[in-house]
Formats: structure tokens, C-alpha cells, sequence
């Protein structure tokens, strides 16, 4: 990506703090209420058996036979969005992130804590069995033609469990990279609480990354799998980055040498500054060179400072005026100061975004440094304060500090979306409705415009998809009104900092010594 445009402090300050007028005319919200509800969320995302702790009663057991037919057992995890198949490249990306707001603010999830990690075991224990066989990583569970083609409960659903899977016939470094990221940051969790689960993921771990850089491709490559994940989760940005993402877990989570050369011989190769204004389930180029740049700051190895002039380039594409007067072509903000991004679902880029804010803002702090944007003598500085302040906005946003006055979060503050994309919660229960609601039956639930029956408290809908802050709370359109995993994943770590730092400019300040 090309260096953004020099301009003045004045102007970058300015630019920035317009965008943040609006967030000091709303009183203060609940980050604890918010964070606690984004987490139960998750329950009710859960496939298989479902535990006695299950606080979500509305949903029950589902899909208990999950991989009988291929031979091994891959029930549990998570179905990712409002459908009912069982994507594992999204899948291990929340776990990922899930792990890395634990490891980074764990402290400030207070009550919440175990259930977050509650959250982040039900992903890691199904990643688990899915990487169960040596030289094999089960990706898939469900057929999605066949699934988008009907509306029904997970309960009841009858379409086929198709299972699908990358090998070394058929690589996908891509998803197993991403795997491999999710055991390596889960075994930080889990390394005080219960040293033998955190042994087992980081074994799995190594295991599923060196199959991964040994048969590289990416897995929508493969005949056998790109109808099945097209156009739902296709690799669109290339294998690579999740081969560097792997590895930068991993060094972090072992220590290893290994990895530590293996991300420096590769970093040109495979593309560690391309595209980083970008990160998500899909490309984690930005997530790289943030995480690896804590290393930078924190004086711990200078080997990776090529990393932390990546991150500070992204950084500075996402603050408002900072590489120029319109911004970064990709990176807009609506009128009402939302983030925005091209595309579908845009609270997915929108809280993945804000948490890197977040978290390279918490790196800058503890080393005493401040982002420099533009590379010449008349660069522009921000400060840790700003970033957390621009992370914050967009929190708020989500939260009901926006023109439409309502929280994008489905069961918090007194209007939120009523009719979300998502076939659990707009069919009865199965305690409501006992009798099974077939495939064909759905549709009357689905054009229905009366709300969902089941409340799915914690979802985080894909919100305004365009520049104008509108918002059409229709299943229909399911670009704005589907809740996904991968959006609520790095909320998690938001919300959990917010809650014991309502103030950020404060609590920036205070760690900072001050602007």
C-alpha cells in the first residue's frame, strides 16, 4: 500500500476530532451490561449437545451426528452467522480474536471472564476434533446450497451434513494457517487455568501449521471445495497471509526461533505489507503487523521493526484527515461517524478495525510513542488517546450513538433490530413449537414482518451498509440485518476495556502522561 500523504498536526487533530464531537452529546453507555450480552450471544450459536450451564433456553441440542458419515466426530462448535452450516475458516478467525481481547484486556473482563473463555472453549474444543486427523483439517459441515435454500430451525434441519476437508492432495494453508493462529492464541488463555489444555492446543497447533506451510494453496482453490465454500467464504486475498498470521501466533504463544525466522524470511514473500488497511476473516495483513509490532515497541526485538512502520502506515488509513483530505479511498465514515467499508456486513470491518485501534493504541502507551503518519518533515503525530477515542466512537456507534437513535446490538438499550436475518430466533422454539417446522415451512416466518420471537441478546447485526446511516431492521435484506460470530468476536475485547475505561482519552492520558 502506498505511504499516505503528510499533513499537519493541526490538521490531523482537527479532522479527528470532529469525527468524536458526536459521541460527547450521548450519555454514557453500559460497556459491562453490553459486553455481558455479546458473550451470551455465542450460546446461542452453539451446535451439538448443549451444556446444563446453557443460559440462552430457547435453543437446544442440534446436529449431534456432525461428521458420523466421514468417520469422525465433528459436533460442537459454532454455526457462524444466521444460517445453519458450519464454516471453519470464519469459525477459527473468532476464536482467534476471542483469544487475543483475553490476552490483551482479560483483566478488565471482570465477571465476564469465564464465560469468555467459556465462549472461546466451545470453538477450540471443535477445532480440536477437526484437526483430530494428522495431515487432514475438516473445514465444513453442511451443505450451504442446500441450507441457504431453506428456512428452518437448527433443531430441526434435515439438509445434508456434507463434510468437507483440505489435505495435501487438496491444501488450504489459508484455513489451516487461520486454525493453526486459533490453537497457538487459545493456548495464552488457557496456560494458567489449565496448563494441559494449553499444551495440547499449542501441540495441535505446531502440528496443523507445518502442514499447512508444507502443502500451501488456498482451499477455494481446490474443485472439490470451491463449490462448497463459494461464494460464502471463499479465499479471495490468498493463503499467505494466514501462513504469516500462524506464525506470529505461534512465536508468540511458544517463543520458538523458529517462527521467529520463519516470519523474517517470508515477510516479502509473503506479502506482509500488501493490503493492509484490510482485517478480517479474510485477510489478516493489518492483524500482523500490529500484533508483531508490540514485539517493537516493547524493546523486545528491533528484528521486526519493518512491522511496526506497516502498522503505523494502517494506522493512519484508518483516522480521518490524517492521509489527506478525503481519507484513505478505501476507508470512508458515514455522516453519523461510522466506519465504513465497502461490501456486505459492515460491522464485521467496523469492530476488527476498532479493535486493532484499540490494541496498537494500549502498545503505543506502555512504550511512550505515538503514530507517525505521512514519513516527511511536516508528518502528522497521533496519539494513543486519539486512537482509543476513534475505537470508542465506533463502539458507541454500535451502541446507539448514531442518527437512528438505536443500538445495533440486538437486547440492548430500548430499540434495536427486531427482525434479524437469523432462523433460530425468528422460528419458535421448539418449547413454543414443538412440532418439527420444515425446510419449505420456514418461509412464512421468514416473510413475516412481525419481530423475531426468540430475543438472540448479544447479536450484533451488519448494520448500515451505506454512507447515509440508514437501516432498513428487515430479514430480507440480510446484508445489513445478519449477526455473524466474526463480528462479535472483537467486540468482546472492546467492550471489556471500555467497561473499566468509560473515559479513553482518561485512561489514555493517565497511561500516557498526558497529550
Amino acid at each position: 500500500m502506498a505511504r499516505p500523504a503528510a499533513v499537519s498536526p493541526a490538521m490531523a487533530a482537527s479532522a479527528v476530532a470532529l469525527l468524536l464531537a458526536a459521541s460527547s452529546l450521548v450519555a454514557a453507555h453500559d460497556y459491562s451490561d453490553a459486553l455481558r450480552k455479546s458473550i451470551l450471544f455465542f450460546e446461542g450459536q452453539r451446535s451439538g449437545r448443549l451444556p446444563p450451564t446453557q443460559r440462552l433456553r430457547w435453543r437446544q441440542d442440534s446436529a449431534l451426528h456432525d461428521g458420523a458419515d466421514a468417520g469422525v466426530d465433528l459436533t460442537g462448535g459454532y454455526y457462524d452467522a444466521g444460517d445453519n452450516v458450519k464454516f471453519g475458516f470464519p469459525m477459527a478467525f473468532t476464536a482467534t480474536l476471542i483469544s487475543w481481547g483475553l490476552i490483551d484486556f482479560g483483566r478488565t473482563f471482570g465477571a465476564q471472564e469465564p464465560h469468555a473463555r467459556d465462549a472461546l472453549r466451545w470453538a477450540t474444543d471443535y477445532l480440536l476434533k477437526a484437526t483430530s486427523t494428522p495431515g487432514t483439517v475438516y473445514v465444513q459441515v453442511g451443505d450451504a446450497s442446500r441450507d441457504h435454500s431453506c428456512w428452518e430451525r437448527p433443531e430441526d434441519m434435515d439438509t445434508p451434513r456434507t463434510v468437507y476437508k483440505v489435505d495435501a492432495s487438496h491444501p488450504g494453508s489459508d484455513v489451516a494457517g487461520e486454525s493453526a493462529a486459533a490453537l497457538a492464541a487459545a493456548s495464552i488463555v488457557f496456560r494458567d487455568s489449565d496448563p494441559g489444555y494449553a499444551a495440547r492446543l499449542l501441540d495441535r497447533a505446531e502440528e496443523v501449521f507445518a502442514f499447512a506451510d508444507a502443502h500451501r494453496g488456498a482451499y477455494s482453490g481446490s474443485r472439490s471445495l470451491r463449490d462448497a465454500v463459494c461464494p460464502c467464504y471463499c479465499d479471495y486475498d490468498g493463503y499467505q497471509d494466514e501462513l504469516l498470521w500462524g506464525a506470529a501466533w505461534l512465536h508468540k504463544a511458544s517463543r520458538r526461533r523458529v517462527y521467529r525466522d520463519y516470519i523474517k524470511r517470508n515477510e516479502v514473500a509473503l506479502g506482509a505489507s500488501q493490503s493492509i488497511n484490510e482485517f478480517g476473516w479474510d485477510n489478516k495483513h493489518a492483524g500482523i503487523n500490529v500484533l508483531i509490532s508490540k514485539e517493537v515497541l516493547m524493546g523486545k526485538d528491533e528484528f521486526f521493526q519493518s512491522f511496526r512502520s506497516n502498522a503505523d502506515n494502517f494506522i493512519c488509513s484508518l483516522l480521518p484527515g490524517i492521509s489527506g483530505s478525503g481519507g484513505h479511498p478505501q476507508i470512508q465514515y458515514s455522516p453519523g461517524g461510522l466506519l465504513f467499508k465497502v461490501g456486505n456486513s459492515n460491522m464485521q470491518h467496523v469492530t476488527s478495525l476498532s479493535f486493532l485501534l484499540l490494541a496498537y493504541s494500549n502498545y503505543l502507551s506502555h512504550a511512550g510513542a505515538r503514530v507517525t503518519c505521512g514519513g516527511a518533515a511536516s508528518s502528522a503525530a497521533a496519539t494513543p488517546a486519539q486512537l482509543r477515542r476513534v475505537a470508542k466512537r465506533q463502539v458507541d456507534y454500535i451502541l446507539g450513538d448514531n442518527p437512528l437513535r438505536m443500538s445495533y446490538m440486538v437486547g440492548y438499550g430500548t430499540r434495536y433490530p427486531q427482525r434479524i436475518h437469523h432462523r433460530a430466533s425468528s422460528l419458535p422454539s421448539v418449547s413454543a413449537h414443538p412440532a418439527r417446522i420444515g425446510c419449505k415451512a420456514g418461509a412464512a416466518y421468514y416473510a413475516s414482518p412481525a419481530p423475531n420471537p426468540n430475543l438472540l441478546v448479544g447479536a450484533v447485526v451488519g448494520g448500515p451498509s451505506n454512507t447515509t446511516d440508514a437501516f432498513p431492521d428487515a430479514r430480507a435484506v440480510f446484508q445489513q440485518s445478519e449477526p455473524t460470530t466474526y463480528i462479535n468476536a472483537p467486540l468482546l475485547g472492546l467492550l471489556a476495556y471500555f467497561s473499566a475505561h468509560p473515559d479513553a482519552s482518561a485512561a489514555a492520558a493517565a497511561q500516557n502522561g498526558g497529550d
